[in-house]
């Protein structure tokens, strides 16, 4: 902001290859290496780990400064960094509690649309804005104005965070700023396009039906905030709509003398398995704040249903009961669903499904989002559909199960998306920093930036950091 002044946008763990050959969270890169000199307040976009994950090294680097957040992100966020400071200081119960109550006085919940000022002097006004950012609940993206009144100058920065898709389940999809001097847009997908709605629903059907026929298990490696409760209400609804569909077959059958009863796929008691605690906890948080979901989302539950709590829902909460569930899935021939985490595969219950079953070609893998280079999630993806295999602890697994992925479900914009939030402001940003993406996505993204800006003849400067 200036000589004096920073404000410190998110402090999250580093993954994938930027981090290690095997993936891992940042284990090695945890410390903080920059000066926490003039940071007077952290913003935390969404409380995704790449994000805020190295906050316990934050504070105990010495920052004193408030974290700043949405409302629904100061719900979420305790929950977050408890499981963080549990991995990476200690389990001892009352360390983890003091360590919470300190989290707790340190947030302010910022509720959307309102200015906050941070600063007030006589060099110096600086506030900022949070505005949905439809990526998971919780998630803004952030509006910065600079005023400073010796000069007369203003300026208004925005931090995208990470985007939402735009047809996203739950969740309102975003909206572009009024305005931008300078804008700073993650870059995830900027070299690729999603499937709409209606198409990866129909293909996420097929996949199910597949595995129901095959008497196998789909096993689908998620994060456990955003990507997992989008799933459960899009699986709430296919298995609605099919239990209709075959009631009525059913009816109309039973009306007719002398026809029999087709064998069909029992959708009404598929069981659809969360097995992570963490999942379950965000999924509870996601309830609670159902006045945060989308107008399609609400009316359901005005209707009766739940597409975060249903029938077909099962969660596994122990560690004895998720071994016992590996055993019972890998060697029976029940159809099932398995959302487990982690979303990447380098660690978390789903290593065991995938150690037990990814031999078996009764079974399916089913990738919703993004992979990072180095993850096992990546290279299961990549070497899967050529019977290759994937390494954990030192040992190889083949890669028979049948491996699938619908980048429709990422919680990220695509490229069109990202480049709607910059089209869609009144006024554009003369200055475009692209950060937060593999390095073809972002060069792919600064060329569609720069053709955007030349069709309609405008001036831009694009800088991707290194």
């Amino acid at each position: 902001m200036d000589d004096e002044h920073a404000l410190l946008i998110d402090c999250g763990l580093f993954q994938g290859a930027e981090t290690s050959p095997e993936g891992r969270a940042g284990a090695g890169r945890l410390a903080i290496d920059f000066s926490l000199d003039g940071i007077k307040a952290l913003v935390a976009t969404h409380v995704h780990i790449d994000h805020v994950g190295r906050i316990p090294y934050l504070l105990a680097a010495g920052f004193k400064g408030p974290i700043l957040c949405s409302e629904p992100s100061a719900k979420l966020l305790p929950i977050v960094l408890e499981d963080a400071f549990r991995l990476g200081f200690s389990r001892d119960q009352k360390q983890v509690e003091r360590y919470l109550k300190l989290i707790e006085q340190r947030i302010v919940a910022l509720p959307y649309k309102q200015w906050f000022t941070l600063i007030d002097t006589p060099q110096l006004n600086a506030r900022i804005r949070l505005q949905r950012a439809g990526h998971i609940l919780g998630s803004a993206y952030v509006e910065v104005d600079l005023h400073y009144p010796e000069t007369g100058e203003k300026k208004r920065i925005v931090f995208s965070g990470d985007l939402g898709a735009p047809h996203a389940p739950i969740l309102p999809a975003p909206k572009a700023p009024y305005k931008a001097d300078i804008l700073v847009i993650e870059s995830t997908y900027g070299d690729r396009l999603h499937e709409d709605r209606r198409s990866r629903r129909k293909r996420l059907e097929k996949v199910l039906e597949h595995a129901l026929s095959n008497q196998g298990t789909v096993l689908i490696p998620a994060f456990s905030i955003g990507r997992t409760q989008e799933l459960l209400y899009e699986l709430e609804d296919i298995i609605h709509r099919r239990a209709l569909k075959e009631s009525a077959k059913g009816q109309s059958s039973a009306s007719k003398p002398g026809t029999s009863k087709a064998a069909t796929l029992d959708w009404t008691n598929l069981p659809i398995i969360l097995d992570s605690p963490l999942a379950s906890r965000f999924t509870a948080v996601y309830r609670e704040l159902d006045h945060f979901w989308d107008a399609e989302a609400r009316a359901l539950l005005a209707k009766g249903r739940n597409p975060l709590a249903f029938r077909n829902l099962l969660t596994v909460d122990s560690h004895q009961a998720h071994l016992a569930m590996v055993n019972r899935l890998a060697q029976t021939t029940q159809p099932a669903i398995v959302i487990a985490g982690n979303g990447m595969c380098s660690s978390g219950r789903i290593v065991n499904y995938l150690k037990a079953m990814l031999g078996d070609e009764r079974h399916d893998v089913l990738f919703v989002g993004y992979q990072a280079e180095g993850t096992p999630g990546r290279q299961i993806q990549r070497f899967g559909p050529r019977n290759g295999y994937v390494e954990y602890d030192g040992l190889r697994y083949d890669i028979r199960a049948q491996v699938h992925t619908m980048g429709g479900y990422s919680a990220h914009a695509d490229q069109a998306g990202l480049l709607k939030f910059v089209s869609g402001m009144r006024n554009k940003p003369g200055e475009i920093r692209i950060v937060h993406g593999e390095p073809d996505a972002k060069r792919e993204l600064a060329r569609m930036y720069r053709a955007l800006y030349a069709q309609a003849g405008c001036p831009l400067n694009v800088v991707v950091p290194g």
